[in-house]
């Protein structure tokens, strides 16, 4: 289930916006209210913020690196650049006496963090959530608790209709249920739609395997 649910993650590709959009709807199933791409200021300039969840006295800003290269790990210059980033988004509300959007600021990736880049996130306060990192509350824990299933877990979807289904930012398994219609405007047979739905109505309750 493990390899299954990564490799339908890698199934977000080529763009990383699909997987930005997943990724906010687990923290939705948390309780969180989030937005995507939203523009935040900083002291120095304006930043795009691929995430913001807030909720529970908390406004976590995350920064999502996805990667279509199952070997590939994100370096120190990353967590570098996007610690600095939201430390200007801090410095910004400082400088003006206001309460800062941002109270916490996390990286995640659908891979791995090289050792140096989780040394220097563990001394300056970024927290990094990656495949495996850290042993727990990883990307595969937050995923499972979640509840939440990718649409590209589906094997009755080939990868053009899924690709498809992606370009109209549909990320979640449990949304074709709910709305078979969107199977069928684009271009699905009835047989092929009812297929489909039985795979959704299996994997993606809750606690269903992956």
């Amino acid at each position: 289930s493990r390899y299954s649910l990564r490799r339908a993650l890698f199934g977000f590709g080529p763009t990383g916006f699909p997987f930005e959009d997943f990724v906010a709807e687990i923290f939705k199933a948390k309780g969180y209210r989030t937005a995507t791409r939203v523009m935040l200021k900083g002291k120095c300039v304006e930043h795009e913020v691929d995430m913001l969840a807030t909720g529970e006295g908390r406004s976590i800003a995350a920064e999502l690196k996805f990667h279509n290269d199952i070997s590939y790990k994100s370096d120190v210059k990353i967590a570098l650049y996007v610690h600095a980033r939201f430390v200007d988004i801090m410095e910004a509300a400082r400088n003006e006496n206001g309460s800062s959007p941002v109270t916490e600021s996390w990286l995640i990736t659908n891979t791995k963090f090289t050792s140096q880049a989780i040394q220097y996130g563990t001394c300056a306060g970024l927290t990094m959530i990656g495949w495996s990192y850290p042993e727990k509350g990883n990307l595969q824990d937050l995923i499972e608790e979640s509840g939440i299933h990718p649409l590209t877990c589906l094997t009755s979807l080939s990868k053009t209709e899924k690709m498809q289904l992606l370009s109209k930012d549909i990320v979640l398994c449990k949304a074709l249920p709910d709305n078979p219609d969107l199977l069928r405007n684009i271009g699905m047979t009835e047989q092929k739609i009812t297929k489909v739905l039985e795979e959704s109505n299996l994997l993606c309750q809750p606690g269903a395997a992956r």
